[in-house]
């Protein structure tokens, strides 16, 4: 599906991936909805974009929220691409550093946004698309977000490497799923990326973090997450795959 005039949902689009990815397809010609918290900057990166970008203040938690967010986006056209980047990790392990079981919360709060939040953006995105006419044979593409950790979750990731590996789990069904009408699904699994995340953590962290990444040894740029989010838009042969984005790392248990 080329992007040159469609109208694109990007979610986490206030930072990171998803304002990198929000810059590309706006740079290729789309309309671009952001969607991130109340609260983020989304509003003013909406503003830098220019015309053809606006910001709707989404939890993507709350189906209700998601729902009004693509009613919305509708405005500007019918939705043609979504690419899902909102989420977060917290540490957390097994049992506590006294060896007692660890709280709920930190896995519960974790898979609510990873997966429930990708869930309910993959549903209203698909019900939005079942009702576009067919454009180089899609109706629509939804490209979500994994992670290496999915497959390699390091020591203390335990919350955070089962919701990537539920976001993995979710695209072939997906995908096939709503063959049927002509939406295709993929995810990107990133490796280590120079998000606002790493960016703020200490030069020795990220120094080490870049030298285990075979080639090319270095943090990935979202620009080039970005690249490839828009790459699967536009390969109508690319769908219910998960693609691994990371330089060939393979994470260490710690």
């Amino acid at each position: 599906m080329q992007i040159k005039d469609i109208n694109a949902v990007v979610t986490g689009g206030a930072s990171g991936l998803g304002l990198a990815t929000a810059t590309r397809l706006v740079e290729a010609g789309a309309t671009v909805t952001l969607l991130d918290l109340p609260g983020s900057s989304g509003a003013e990166q909406a503003d830098a974009l220019g015309a053809a970008a606006r910001f709707v203040p989404t939890d993507v938690t709350d189906g209700d929220a998601v729902a009004a967010a693509f009613t919305a986006a509708a405005e500007s056209g019918p939705v043609r691409a979504v690419v899902h980047c909102a989420g977060r990790g917290r540490p957390m392990r097994v049992l506590t550093k006294h060896r007692k079981a660890a709280d709920l919360e930190p896995f519960e709060s974790v898979i609510r946004l990873n997966v429930i939040g990708t869930f309910n953006v993959l549903r209203f995105a698909a019900e939005a698309m079942a009702a576009n006419e067919p454009l180089d044979g899609d109706r629509g593409v939804c490209v979500l977000t994994a992670s290496v950790a999915a497959y390699e979750g390091q020591i203390g990731q335990i919350n955070y490497a089962t919701s990537k590996a539920g976001v993995v789990g979710m695209t072939l069904p997906a995908a096939r799923d709503l063959a049927g009408v002509g939406i295709r699904v993929c995810t990107i699994a990133p490796g280590v990326f120079a998000t606002p995340l790493l960016l703020n953590a200490r030069d020795d962290i990220r120094d080490a973090l870049a030298a285990s990444v075979p080639h090319p040894q270095r943090l990935g740029e979202p620009s080039e997450f970005a690249a490839l989010a828009a790459h699967i838009i536009e390969n109508g042969m690319l769908n219910g795959e998960t693609i691994r984005l990371d330089g060939a790392i393979r994470m260490a248990p710690r």
